[in-house]
């Protein structure tokens, strides 16, 4: 299969496809002693303490600094709530020391970089966000999260009881919901920071991880006889409004590069998730 998913792809994405997995699984070989889903849960589970110890550290219990930490610390907990109940079987993969290292440093690690911008007082004297502005952030992380968990459960009862393309639900309209719903609510951190940075780094993640994710498994998923009539209904993280195509056009994710889980790293389980 991985063969005839290379094949439908552009060389570009594919190579980073394969770098991606080489550098989140495999970096500098060994023993692979640790899951991937034990380093994701650390860090999205911690995310609360580690808000709050920055709180404290640096006396800053303005509202910005508790609504930083009701939002980003809840998504943590619901994270884990949703690995105990629908898990990804692609975090469940074990990496070796340096795969975890990178996973760290880059993906995971620059996450907590938003909070100590909006905390730590680095940034400088800083006017305090209006209210309108927060109540954007808010209501941005609310619908990020249920798209997030809605998508990654139906995903998770579909396939483990029908095993196939899911053309109903959230899926309906747009192929990736969940990777919508992760782009959502880490914007509204970003939102909520205010600085340039925390957008960078999403850009990176975005393009470099779940863009490359997300072709690779229109790519896997192209397989299917109905997949050209779902390919030209539906948009890749909006829908489809206006110009469709039809049925019986060879869908772009054949001739381009091609998840609950949400999520971030680069996983052979994003080419097998249909």
């Amino acid at each position: 299969m991985e063969r005839a998913i290379k094949g439908r792809l552009h060389p570009w994405v594919w190579a980073m496809y394969r770098i991606n997995t080489y550098l989140s699984h495999d970096f500098l070989g060994g023993p692979k002693l640790f899951k991937l889903a034990w380093l994701i849960n650390l860090f999205k589970g911690g995310t609360i303490l580690f808000v709050a110890l920055l709180m404290l550290w640096y006396r800053n219990d303005t509202t910005e600094a508790w609504v930083y930490l009701v939002l980003h610390g809840t998504y943590g907990l619901c994270w884990l709530l949703k690995h105990m109940t629908f898990p990804d079987a692609q975090w469940e993969q074990r990496v070796t020391l340096g795969g975890a290292f990178v996973a760290i440093a880059f993906v995971l690690g620059p996450y907590w970089l938003f909070p100590y911008l909006l905390i730590s007082g680095v940034l400088g004297p800083r006017p305090q966000a209006a209210n309108s502005w927060l109540a954007a952030c808010i209501a941005l992380h609310t619908l990020g999260l249920a798209l997030m968990l809605s998508a990654d459960a139906q995903k998770y009862y579909s396939l483990k009881y029908h095993p196939g393309l899911i053309e109903e639900g959230l899926f309906k309209y747009i192929r990736h919901p969940n990777y919508l719903g992760e782009m959502l609510i880490y914007g509204s951190y970003a939102l909520l920071v205010r600085h340039w940075l925390p957008w960078v780094i999403l850009a990176l993640i975005w393009t470099v991880l779940f863009l490359v994710n997300m072709l690779v498994k229109e790519a896997s998923l192209s397989r299917y006889p109905q997949w050209a009539a779902y390919y030209a209904r539906t948009g890749m993280l909006l829908p489809r409004l206006f110009a469709r195509r039809r049925a019986n056009e060879r869908p772009r994710a054949q001739n381009l590069p091609n998840d609950d889980g949400s999520n971030a790293l680069a996983s052979s389980e994003e080419v097998a998730a249909d």
